[in-house]
Parts: structure tokens; sequence; C-alpha cells
């Protein structure tokens, strides 16, 4: 069992980058404002992103190259693209998470007075966010893909045990009677708000370019990482997300929906009513397991988008500049993380606006990156054993239906 642990780990980490905003933040914002009206929504966008998330690890496993060379060989054009979508959202990306990653901690450990809490307009949260970054950084340039690989399966399995024990507890403990009526939004407030749900459900459509480059990071350390391997790896790992995201959907449901209580925009507040959830139905005594689970669920987050994004924008550059650049990673790494702080200190009591904007945007971006992937994944630069199959290829088009479709019915609502 644990050799087979072993060999996983792209997939893990696909788990830990999606479980975040889309899981502790909107799935339970849907349960508690929707009841289990949109589970129609977490399952289809799931069902419909599956294949183009699948075909990263696919194409890396079979190929030792990440996404970002298939788009090049492409087109320069379409890696151009690519490079210019990923500029526009790395950093609303990382700062959204990261504000949540904050809250959290502030919650757990309260204020810091370093400086005396609001003395130069700084306050603990801004601290703990300069703390959170720091921490990740220093992770990063300590162990790399490694450290990574190590980390999250321990954090994937803490959040899946406590998650489990706190919905199983809260279902025994409502006198609800479980209604599964679907929902359809219809005013604009709640169709934006379900385009930004399934945004980032399970997780933006361009972590399928930092799956791959996971991919090709595992197949240098572990040669027998082939593309079975990397499939089996993956389906875990997305369907580890899918359940998670139900779990989150329902606690929202089943402690705040119809309590008359809503989730804060402000990251402290809302950290203290997720945390007030777990401790809702389990009680007070697992407050500080359940934070801990919540805390290291959006630090591994936080940490992954830090990591994917610098290498992604490396490769990027490398190829459209036929040009290697040694300190590549460490001059991305630090411009997310001043970009990430200079956004931070600017809307940091709009943490629901933030990721308003990362969800949307991510949504209405995904047909393009559905679309290039499934192009490379049964284009001649794919061995042709490892292309996909009749079924898969329908259901792609199909996905791709479903993610325009969508797009254009929120773009004429605004």
């Amino acid at each position: 069992m644990f050799e087979g642990l072993k060999k996983l780990g792209p997939g893990l980490l696909f788990a830990g980058a999606a479980i975040g905003v889309s899981h502790l933040v909107q799935s339970t914002r849907a349960g508690a404002d929707f009841g289990l009206g949109l589970l129609w929504a977490l399952l289809l966008v799931n069902l419909f992103k599956y294949p183009f998330f699948q075909y990263g690890p696919r194409y890396a496993a079979a190929t030792g190259e990440n996404l970002l060379h298939g788009y090049y060989k492409l087109g320069k054009g379409i890696l151009v693209i690519y490079f210019i979508l990923n500029l526009a959202t790395m950093f609303t990306i990382q700062t959204a998470v990261t504000i949540v990653t904050a809250g959290l901690a502030h919650s757990l450990f309260g204020d810091i007075n370093l400086l005396g809490d609001g003395h130069w307009g700084v306050t603990s949260l801004q601290i703990w966010t300069l703390i959170v970054l720091l921490v990740c950084l220093f992770i990063l340039f300590l162990g790399r893909y490694k450290t990574l690989d190590k980390l999250i399966k321990f954090i994937i399995l803490i959040l899946t045990i406590s998650t489990l024990i706190a919905v199983t507890f809260a279902f025994l403990d409502t006198n609800k009677t479980i209604a599964f009526t679907q929902i359809l939004p219809k005013n604009t407030t709640e169709i934006a708000f379900l385009i930004a749900f399934m945004g980032w459900m399970p997780a933006p459509l361009d972590i399928s370019v930092w799956h791959s480059i996971w991919a090709v990071e595992k197949k240098k350390n572990e040669q027998a990482f082939s593309p079975k391997t990397a499939l089996l790896d993956f389906n875990i790992g997305y369907i580890g997300t899918i359940f998670l995201g139900i779990s989150f959907l329902t606690l929202g449901y089943l402690v705040m929906n119809g309590s008359g209580e809503t989730f804060s925009n402000q990251a402290t507040a809302f950290s203290n009513q997720l945390i007030e959830l777990y401790t809702t139905a389990l009680g007070k005594w697992s407050f500080a397991i359940i934070g801990i689970a919540a805390l290291t669920t959006m630090f591994s987050t936080t940490l992954t988008t830090l990591d994917a994004s610098p290498r992604a924008m490396t490769s990027s550059i490398e190829l459209l500049l036929n040009k290697t650049f040694k300190k590549g990673y460490l001059f991305w790494i630090l411009m997310l993380t001043l970009g990430t702080l200079f956004i931070f200190f600017m809307f940091a009591s709009e943490m629901g606006l933030l990721i308003k904007i990362a969800t949307i945007l991510s949504f209405i971006t995904a047909p393009f990156y559905a679309i290039i992937n499934l192009k490379l994944i049964t284009s001649k630069h794919t061995p042709k054993k490892w292309r996909p199959t009749k079924m898969l290829q329908i259901l792609s088009w199909l996905g791709v239906s479903f993610l325009i479709g969508f797009s254009v019915w929120y773009l004429t609502t605004l």
C-alpha cells in the first residue's frame, strides 16, 4: 500500500491545488445559499472538465514534455496567447488563495503585534499574508518538487478524514428533511455566483498545464512513472476533489442553509465562519484540529500555485525565445510574490470580490484551454497509443460546448 502511495504524486498535487477556494469557500457558500440545489452544476462541470485535465498528465507521461511544448508545436501564437492569459490571471489567482490562507492563520493564531496592529496602516492579516508567502518561498527554495510531493499526501489525508467526520456528524445531528430539488439561478447575482462556482470547480483549466509540468518532474525522479500510472494517479486525485466538493457543499447545507446567516466577504470573518461549520457539527473540542486541517489545505493551494505559475512562465519564455534562463524560476516567483502583496494591500478588504474576479476569469478562459488540449492530444504530436478513445473525444466536444454555452449565457446577462 505504502509503495503504491509513493508512486502517486502529480495527481495529489493537482488535488492540493484544486481543493482550496473552490471547495472551502465556493462549495460551502453554495450549500449555505442554495442548499443542494447546485449539485447538478458541481457534477456536470467536473464531468465536462475531466478530459481536459486528464490530457495534461496523459501528454506529459507519453511524451516526456509538458503541455507548453505541445502548445508551441501547434503554433507559436497559441503559446503567446497562453502566456498573456496566464500573466493576466496569475496575480489575482495567487492573491485570492493567499488571502483565504492568511485569514485562516489569523483566525487560528490571532493578532501579531510585532509592529503593533494597525501601526503604519499594517494589520495582522497583512502580516500573516507576508508570513504565509515567506514560508512558501522557503519550502520551494529548499526542496522544490520533492518537498511538495511528500507534503501534499499528508495534507490531503488529514482534510479528507476530518471533512468526512464533520459531514457524518452534521448529518446525524440535523433535523432537516434532505431536499434534492435542483435550482437554476435566474437573476444576475445568482448567475454570477454560478459561473464563479463552476470557474474553479474543481480547479481552473490552466492547472492542466501545471499538472503536466509536475508529471514531467515526477518522471525525472521515477522512470517507472508511465502513462498508465499517470492516468491512475490523476483519476485518484480527481475523484478525491469531487468527493470533497460534494462534502463541503453538503456541510454548508446542513449547518448554515436556512439559518439566516450568510458568509462574510472579509477574510478573517469568513475563516471564523468556516471553522465554525466544523465545530458546530463536531463540537468545540475539534476547533484546533479542524482549523489546522483547513489551514494546511489552503496552505497547500497557496504553495502549489506559487510553485506552478513561475514554472509555467519560465518554460513559456524559454520556448518562445529559444533560450534558457537559469534564474527564470527565481525571477517569476519573486514577481508573483510582490504582485500578490501589492494586490492584497490594495484590496485586502475585498476578499469576496477578488475571488469572484479570479473565478469568473478562469471560467471565461476555460474554452481556450479545452480546445487547445483536445487539439494537441489528438494530433500527431501525441503517440497514437495514448490518444483518447472515441468516447473520451465525444465527452470532450460536449465539454467544449458546455463551457462555451455557459460563458456566453453569463456574458449576455451582464
